[in-house]
């Protein structure tokens, strides 16, 4: 049975924003010793978190003492860089006994969870575990700041934050309401500034390549940034390689020297992950121990390999993905133990201007300003699948006439996953498997 901050939570459709999109309302059900915020915002070019502790500190710590209560966590800890100064004045003030704050190194990936929660506490996530197998709930700052305004004032979860940078006139960072076209985002940052762009939706090194065209891609809860860079960048072409010529380079190039493996964060910190015998099993028809090729079902898709360790352009990362996806056809698991830290792993995270500099983005770096406005688009086209679980089931119908907040699709009981609400008011257009549609009248 869920508390009574957890069912709010559900019931406004608060889902993980700075990930997958996990439904909130599962982490505050459960308990912890430690809740942990995670605004490390690793991703160079994106702005949200930092900029989002620095304006609502107050509703960040309201989320984080909701979340202390409903978990019974006794310690809070907010883990930021030093760099976000704005946040660390506001945050300082509203601090107490229980929640401190904990400055991490300017490194990369900070804030991949199971490296936050080990730079910040010691303690180390098994390799195929989460976080709250010892004893630790990790939420970013904008799924908090959701979670107190829907404690606090019933408020759904009907607005995103996201960065709009790269190669655009006015790099800016802006909430609009969910299901806002990706083209109408771009317009609000001025459009791009060259001919031939492509685009991210995400950061630099995480970010998926936006394949369909920007008016059909909407903003979800979990979209924190469009990226804008030329079509022939080095991060669009590696996303754009297709996988059997990346088995190709994998088969010529490598030389085994095993960099992707020394400077891997999950294997540094102990897990079997090892990425240069996931492509040596790969150019060897899958030879190799059966365990090695399921560890690449816990790869959490940083990049580090193929953006900054391997000096033969392979991509082990896209190898994982190939991997995990066929695994999880399988249905198979990766259960492995907890192996000793590397002696050097401390000195083997990446300083993040060399992941800059490495991945050609320095002249991208650019401030994004948070912009307050009420702007409404004249349409949206909102996902029925925003979060890790079962889509979200339609209650509206084609004509019918619906205002901003109002639930427009619920979740079958027992089912994971959070309900859907109108992010403008308007007419209902179009209901699909899919997605739902709302035009403003």
């Amino acid at each position: 049975m869920l508390n009574i901050i957890a069912d709010k939570i559900r019931q406004a459709g608060v889902v993980g924003s700075g990930g997958a999109g996990f439904p909130t309302y599962v982490k505050f059900a459960s308990k912890a010793e430690i809740f942990l915020v995670n605004g490390a915002e690793c991703e160079p070019m994106l702005k949200v978190d930092q900029q989002l502790m620095a304006n609502y500190p107050e509703q960040l710590i309201r989320g984080i003492e909701l979340g202390m209560e409903a978990t019974g966590a006794t310690k809070g800890i907010i883990c930021l860089k030093a760099k976000y100064k704005a946040a660390i004045a506001a945050l300082q003030p509203l601090l107490n006994a229980r929640i401190r704050i904990h400055i991490l190194k300017d490194v990369y990936p900070a804030g991949d969870e199971v490296i936050t929660i080990w730079m910040a506490t010691g303690r180390r996530v098994p390799p195929g575990d989460i976080p709250i197998s010892i004893g630790v709930v990790v939420n970013n700052p904008l799924t908090l700041i959701n979670v107190a305004r829907a404690v606090d004032d019933a408020m759904p979860v009907i607005t995103r934050t996201l960065t709009v940078s790269g190669a655009v006139h006015k790099p800016i960072t802006v909430t609009v309401p969910i299901g806002t076209s990706m083209a109408a985002v771009l317009v609000m940052a001025g459009g791009a500034t060259i001919a031939d762009p492509a685009y991210l939706n995400g950061g630099p090194m995480m970010g998926k390549l936006i394949t369909d065209t920007l008016s059909k891609t909407p903003v979800t809860k979990t979209t924190g940034g469009l990226l804008v860079l030329p079509g022939d960048h080095i991060l669009i072409r590696r996303r754009t390689t297709s996988i059997e010529q990346i088995m190709r380079v994998a088969e010529t190039n490598c030389v085994q020297c095993n960099l992707c493996t020394d400077l891997c964060p999950r294997h540094i910190i102990g897990h079997e992950l090892p990425p240069h015998l996931l492509v040596r099993s790969s150019n060897f028809n899958n030879i190799g121990l059966p365990a090695v090729r399921l560890s690449a079902l816990t790869c959490s898709e940083c990049a580090v390999c193929e953006a900054y360790a391997c000096p033969v352009d392979i991509s082990p990362m896209q190898l994982n993905v190939a991997y995990k996806a066929e695994l999880r056809k399988q249905g198979l698991r990766y259960e492995g133990t907890l192996r000793p830290l590397d002696a050097l792993a401390d000195s083997r995270l990446i300083p993040s201007m060399r992941i800059i500099e490495r991945n050609a983005i320095g002249h991208y770096i650019l401030d994004a300003p948070l912009i307050e406005t009420d702007w409404q688009p004249d349409s949206v086209n909102l996902p029925l699948r925003q979060h890790i679980g079962v889509a979200a089931s339609p209650i509206v119908s084609i004509g019918e006439a619906v205002v901003a907040r109002q639930l427009i699709a619920t979740i079958p009981s027992g089912a994971l996953g959070v309900p859907l609400h109108a992010s403008i008011s308007g007419v209902v257009t179009e209901v699909s498997e899919e997605h739902i549609t709302i035009e403003r009248r």
